[in-house]
């Protein structure tokens, strides 16, 4: 009897404690995950400007931006597996891939080809790519997060890689399309989605083990090396 009392009570323990543990566990990572996003009942709500650029070059009545986080945003939707490998003609397929892959998959919503571009950049200056070393490789270099790095400090609108809870200016520079890198640490890469926490915070869509996913930007804790736009 006294066993049985002690196992009902590890059983209620665990009822209560991992559905706290999954919501708390790094501003609820694990549910954010699973595609679970909710809302943190105690903080207060922050009003962030929607104050990306509307240009829409591939006419498709929708913002290129937004083209760009909804492209990328299929990569969470279909569960693209994570995984790293060699893939003769660069591309790897839809079912799998890596972070690099959210970013090229997300620019090619708005008519943007991350790899003709990058090719041919890294073509004419091999030297600047320290993935390269002087030996050009079309069928991966494109999804090397250094090489991206790079191309997007050469190509890109850089911005602040400061973010600050809130603080509504300050949030308001981080926006719909944006691509996040990081480099100390495990190399990893993301796209800025448009959505955000009740407190402002965006989301970050990326692809890191086991499958592609939709985060809070403050969830993923590698510091934050490079936020860029493209100059659409």
């Amino acid at each position: 009897m006294k066993l049985k009392k002690i196992l009902l009570i590890v059983c209620v323990v665990m009822v209560v404690a991992l559905p706290l543990f999954s919501m708390f566990f790094r501003g609820g990572l694990i549910l954010d995950m699973a595609g679970i996003h909710l809302a943190n009942p105690f903080s207060e709500k922050v009003t962030v400007e929607e104050n990306y650029i509307r240009v829409d070059k591939n006419q498709n009545n929708v913002a290129d931006p937004l083209d760009i986080v909804n492209a990328a945003r299929k990569e969470v939707e279909n569960r693209t597996q994570y995984k790293s490998a060699y893939y003769e003609g660069g591309y790897p397929p839809d079912s799998e891939g890596v972070c690099t892959d959210v970013i090229w998959r997300g620019l090619a919503g708005a008519g943007i080809n991350l790899k003709e571009l990058m090719d041919q950049d890294i073509h004419d200056h091999p030297s600047l790519y320290p993935r390269v070393e002087g030996n050009p490789d079309p069928h991966i270099d494109f999804r090397r997060v250094p090489n991206q790095y790079v191309f997007f400090q050469r190509f890109a609108e850089s911005l602040t890689t400061e973010l600050i809870p809130d603080d509504p200016d300050n949030l308001a520079e981080w926006q719909p399309g944006d691509i996040v890198i990081y480099l100390e640490g495990t190399d990893h890469a993301g796209i800025i989605s448009d959505k955000r926490t009740k407190d402002g915070i965006p989301y970050l869509i990326h692809n890191a083990p086991p499958f592609a996913s939709e985060i809070k930007l403050t969830s993923y804790k590698q510091t934050i090396v490079g936020h860029y736009r493209w100059r659409y």
